[in-house]
């Protein structure tokens, strides 16, 4: 079962996120919303999501800095 994590504001910022959780060796899956286009849902396995949220955290701080 896929599980959304984080819903980015931007296909750029999706794939950056996707490509540095692929790197740190997760599955994780893209899909636009149909709410509004520029939006995109990270979804990773639902067994995974307790160690990809605190990859996440780390993902987002960093590039918040």
């Amino acid at each position: 079962m896929w599980t959304v994590i984080y819903i980015a504001s931007g296909e750029k910022t999706a794939e950056s996120i996707k490509q540095k959780l692929t790197q740190e060796g997760f599955l994780v899956k893209l899909r636009q919303t149909n709410i509004a286009k520029q939006q995109y849902e990270i979804l990773v396995p639902e067994s995974e999501l307790d160690e990809v949220q605190e990859v996440l955290k780390d993902i987002l701080h960093s590039s918040h800095s």
